[in-house]
């Protein structure tokens, strides 16, 4: 006997999901692959919103954080556009946010590049330093070592590859949590040294790799996220 309701969908996997689509707004502060990101989210199955609108991007049902290039350069785009403010209120209000690239890096409460210091949003404590490696930018594919409950890597194999492209990372987990949300879900990865390659912690998740850029593995894990909100 079918048992989905009218406005319901039987995914992939044969679970039933609500039928209602997901409003995503991709925040648009002047960097980021934005419409690469748009494209692997309409993909992944949600109505997606390129904005700078702080209203839009309150209300969405989830709000990713795109950035590439210098985290100094991304602070100072995303704060024109009060991009920290309502990252910090939506997670106030435990709504998804999701940080890809430099997008995660700017979580962190500090950043560290040529000698300089940067302020990001302090979702995190922590400081994103330069990877000590052989080879820098660390460009390509790499392995993860994500925990079992994972959300975002749900249904994927240890030997799951991702495409990175970055010289710097959040190199330690600083943030035991305060008890009103359970402990972070860390996925680590190693090129020189370990860094952070995913954090989950409660609403606010993050990506050092580009999910758009990683195939198949990046389309799940962009569906998983979706279907988690």
């Amino acid at each position: 006997m079918n048992t989905t309701s009218r406005g319901d969908s039987v995914d992939g996997g044969g679970r039933v999901t609500n039928g209602r689509t997901k409003r995503l707004a991709l925040l648009d502060y002047g960097s980021g692959n934005l419409h690469s990101a748009e494209r692997a989210l309409v993909r992944a199955g949600a109505e997606v919103t390129v904005t700078a609108d702080p209203d839009i991007a309150l209300n969405a049902d989830g709000l990713v954080v795109p950035g590439v290039g210098a985290f100094a350069a991304c602070m100072a785009g995303l704060q024109e556009v009060r991009g920290e403010r309502i990252i910090g209120k939506r997670l106030a209000g435990g709504r998804p946010v999701l940080g890809i690239c430099v997008g995660m890096q700017i979580l962190f409460e500090r950043g560290v590049e040529h000698g300089i210091e940067t302020a990001g949003c302090a979702e995190w404590p922590g400081t994103v330093e330069r990877l000590d490696a052989p080879v820098l930018p660390h460009m390509g594919w790499n392995t993860v070592r994500a925990p079992e409950d994972s959300v975002l890597f749900a249904g994927m194999d240890a030997d799951t590859r991702f495409y990175f492209v970055h010289s710097y990372a959040a190199q330690k987990w600083e943030w035991n949590g305060d008890g009103t949300i359970a402990p972070a879900k860390l996925t680590w990865a190693e090129h020189g040294v370990p860094f952070l390659a995913a954090v989950e912690n409660g609403p606010l998740s993050a990506t050092q790799f580009h999910p758009e850029k990683s195939g198949d593995a990046g389309a799940q894990l962009l569906r998983n996220w979706v279907r988690s909100l």
